[in-house]
């Protein structure tokens, strides 16, 4: 196995196929820092590109797309606060804050630097587990995938910081958001309030963008003018130079973390249409849960950033594990690769790696080789990069909004989506000002369809409800769900017994 790897590295580095592999991380990276065009969109355009070319040229092109859009979301996130992709929202919990505490560069970096490790940790079980994670994923059935999606939700206690109670209304509002439109099973029109553009559902991404742009747009347009200003604090710190061997040190000192949140995110893109988003924001959980400090989370701590992108890079090494073994696309990202696939005369399935040895292992190497050229992207345009946040926000502003809007409508060329981004901008904006955290929403919106469609299978495949307990993957998880929920509880309440007796030790002196 490792002689076939070390061939098709050497073989990899020709020309002809790194130039390909180099030009998709570029577009991966851009694509994904763009908010709303999302890796999805951008493996879209670069697509018809591929298809002159020969099987692994293609291949390769669209991995170095998927793994820089996984790590170029992380850019925006950081610098300005919203996710370039939906695999980067945890990453805006902390690396906003800490850009704005003057570290913008750190945050950059611990977050390039974790997506690079975690991808490449993904590869080791990418190479040598294909098979025995591809047969777990088999035993999943609607049972298995709805207490999985239970147990993701469950996440909103961990993810909730002063009021419980806003925090569950703020997620029952994202569940309720999916349930608008038509059933996704039966197709039954429900819940439409008369207006037609509802009746197809409501696309996550306009939503998401909506609520983290315009929201964190209005709540900096409120603060402009006040004594503190942000641009001043990254101004200053752009003069200073990121040690990139304490900011990898930082990472390798905290090796359950990274180790955990990588796990994570293989063991998620392994099982379908679930994806980087769901994996981001359980590893981001997980990590909250296992810190000695909980209460440093959302204020700029480096183990939020190391979770989520080690997490999101990870998913790529498990996503790619589906259609090699299976020929199940595990998100839309993948599903463009099959269709490559298939318009190379390739078939994905149990026997593509016996039939097609050369190409799998091209795949492996491509993946591999597309972190290190990720980070020398990153290091190169990063001086750039940093630059956003020097620019006017009365310049930066109108062209984040033009970029929101441009990507929505590019979804599927229509206003309605559109629409919907400014519905839930407004939404997004009203729910910061009255103390509900965006988080829960977001979870709720990305879960909701696959809870309910899961749900519905396993009931028109058996009433009986035991089975969601007696079957044991689903028993396991429905138990890690409640133990979930129990410890986040346990854990809120001890954080609010520390600020009350912070408080009174404050009063007292």
């Amino acid at each position: 196995m490792y002689g076939l790897l070390w061939d098709a590295i050497v073989n990899l580095v020709q020309l002809k196929y790194l130039l390909p592999l180099v030009i998709g991380t570029a577009a991966g990276v851009v694509g994904g820092a763009l908010p709303g065009v999302t890796i999805t969109m951008t493996i879209i355009l670069v697509l018809p590109f591929t298809f002159g070319l020969d099987p692994l040229q293609g291949l390769a092109t669209m991995t170095g797309v998927y793994v820089g859009g996984c790590a170029g979301g992380l850019v925006t996130a950081c610098l300005i606060g919203i996710p370039g992709t939906p695999s980067a929202i945890a990453t805006t919990f902390d690396g906003f804050p800490m850009a704005r505490n003057g570290q913008p560069g750190r945050a950059l970096w611990l977050g390039t630097w974790a997506s690079c490790i975690g991808g490449l940790l993904g590869a080791i079980f990418l190479i040598g587990a294909t098979v025995p994670l591809a047969r777990f994923a088999l035993e999943f059935g609607p049972w298995e995938f709805f207490a999985l999606f239970v147990f993701a939700l469950s996440m909103v206690a961990g993810l909730v910081e002063s009021s419980l109670a806003k925090g569950l209304l703020s997620g029952a509002l994202g569940l309720i958001v999916t349930v608008l439109g038509n059933d996704p099973v039966m197709g039954h029109t429900r819940l439409t309030l008369g207006i037609p553009m509802l009746e197809g559902g409501i696309d996550f991404l306009p939503v998401l963008i909506g609520v983290f742009a315009f929201a964190q747009i209005m709540t900096d347009v409120e603060r402009m003018g006040g004594a503190a200003r942000f641009g001043d604090a990254v101004d200053r710190s752009l003069s200073l130079a990121v040690s990139h061997v304490r900011v990898i040190w930082e990472i390798l000192s905290r090796p359950f973390l990274l180790l955990w949140s990588s796990l994570v995110g293989v063991v998620i893109g392994v099982l379908p249409a679930i994806g980087g988003s769901a994996a981001n924001m359980l590893a981001y959980d997980q990590a909250k849960k296992f810190s000695r400090h909980p209460e440093r989370f959302g204020k700029g701590t480096p183990e939020g950033i190391i979770a989520s992108e080690s997490s999101n890079n990870a998913n790529v090494g498990g996503s790619l594990v589906t259609i090699m073994a299976f020929g199940i696309p595990g998100d839309a990202v993948t599903a463009v690769m099959l269709g490559a696939l298939t318009i190379h005369g390739i078939q994905s399935g149990p026997l593509f790696i016996s039939q097609n040895t050369t190409l799998a292992y091209g795949m492996f190497a491509a993946y591999l080789l597309a972190h290190p050229i990720m980070v020398a992207i990153m290091w190169v345009g990063s001086r750039w990069m940093l630059r956003v946040t020097t620019v006017p926000k009365a310049v930066l502003f109108p062209v984040v909004l033009v970029l929101c809007v441009v990507g929505a409508y590019a979804l599927n060329n229509t206003m309605s989506n559109v629409y919907v981004l400014l519905s839930f901008g407004v939404l997004g904006y009203a729910m910061v000002k009255f103390g509900f955290p965006l988080a829960p929403f977001i979870l709720g919106v990305i879960l909701g369809d696959q809870i309910e469609i899961n749900l519905v299978r396993a009931i028109m495949t058996d009433a009986n409800p035991w089975l969601f307990l007696t079957r044991p993957i689903s028993g396991v998880l429905i138990a890690a769900s409640v133990a979930s929920v129990v410890f986040a509880l346990w854990q809120h309440r001890r954080h609010q017994k520390r600020l009350a007796q912070s408080a009174d030790g404050d009063a007292d002196f």
